[in-house]
């Protein structure tokens, strides 16, 4: 059984070819960086421009190399949300109208489900159940996951997402789009407690996040100081650790809610290397594990489409002929497999 995932829900086309006895065949990604880069951030109708321009020659460059036709596929997974709506309907409208062609069934995904279960394509996955932490450019939840669709969400982002602050505080640092991962590099080279920055809401109670506070409070402290190398690298680095310790007590906290003792990180910023250290390093001294996709299956790409559209066809969930997205779809909303 082999299932082709398609992903354009926001600035990276992604297409893979999933194989149930073997595994990821293919994975193919084209990102839209450059092209948003000169904006500082994701235009969204630029982007579904470039998701019509490169779909489909991605599907034939995938089919190609896993030596492949169109009619050796036994369905299509494509992200139906959330995400950017016109995003969205590119890869809907492609993946519908090719599984129609084919007379094949099509599987709409959910993008979340997608990054939550990606560690699933690693050597060792997790094994239900588990705490989840989501952290991206639009999202930072936390859930409880006992099984494939039992998802409780137990901690939400009340503004500004992680991934998002991330970003944001780069560009005030002078680094170009994205920022993130440059944000990550440039803190490496930072004098650790020259400056200390909030954690936010971990003085009270409670599993939520908020991040626009800090982001405020970093600004400031950037335009009142130097604009040296060596000052923007510990600002970066005070920052990178304020998330991070925000990030592990919240984490901390929803193991004891839950007694679980597995905690699984997926979305883009899981791939950054300080937070995957301090959280190992934790769930070691709690005796449990922790799990997260291969740096290149943190951000948005096909694979987890593919997969996960594996995993809802085997349990006959199918989209019908419609094509439909839903630009705003929480977790919880998801069907539960039993």
């Amino acid at each position: 059984m082999r299932i082709l995932g398609i992903e354009t829900s926001c600035d990276e086309t992604g297409v893979a070819i999933y194989d149930k006895k073997l595994g990821l065949l293919v994975n193919k990604l084209y990102s839209q960086v450059k092209l948003h880069a000169n904006y500082g951030g994701v235009v969204p109708e630029l982007a579904s421009r470039n998701h019509i321009l490169k779909t489909l020659p991605l599907i034939q460059a995938a089919l190609t190399q896993a030596n492949m036709q169109g009619s050796d596929l036994n369905g299509i997974a494509y992200t139906a949300g959330p995400g950017l709506v016109g995003a969205l309907m590119v890869g809907a409208t492609i993946g519908r109208a090719l599984a129609y062609s084919l007379q094949i069934p099509a599987i709409a995904v959910h993008h979340m489900e997608g990054h939550l279960l990606t560690p699933m394509l690693e050597i060792n996955p997790p094994k239900f159940p588990f705490v989840a932490l989501l952290i991206s450019g639009s999202h930072t939840q936390l859930i409880s996951v006992t099984s494939i669709g039992r998802y409780k969400i137990i901690g939400d982002s009340l503004d500004d997402a992680v991934g998002e602050a991330f970003d944001k505080i780069a560009k005030l640092l002078g680094l170009d789009y994205p920022g993130g991962a440059r944000l990550a590099r440039l803190a490496q080279k930072g004098v650790p407690g020259r400056y200390i920055f909030p954690r936010p809401m971990t003085n009270k109670p409670g599993l939520e996040f908020s991040f626009s506070g800090l982001k405020t409070f970093v600004a400031k402290t950037i335009l009142t100081n130097k604009n040296d190398l060596q000052t923007r690298s510990d600002i970066a680095r005070a920052f990178e650790d304020a998330i991070v310790e925000t990030l592990m007590i919240k984490c901390r906290r929803a193991l004891d809610l839950t007694g679980f003792n597995r905690l699984v990180i997926a979305g883009g910023v899981s791939a950054n290397k300080s937070l995957r250290y301090h959280l190992n390093k934790m769930l070691q001294q709690r005796g449990g594990k922790i799990f997260f996709a291969r740096p290149e299956l943190c951000t948005d790409n096909g694979a987890m489409i593919a997969y996960t559209g594996m995993i809802r066809f085997k349990n006959d969930n199918k989209s019908d002929l419609s094509i439909l997205v839903r630009p705003h779809w929480t977790l919880e909303e998801l069907s539960i497999l039993d």
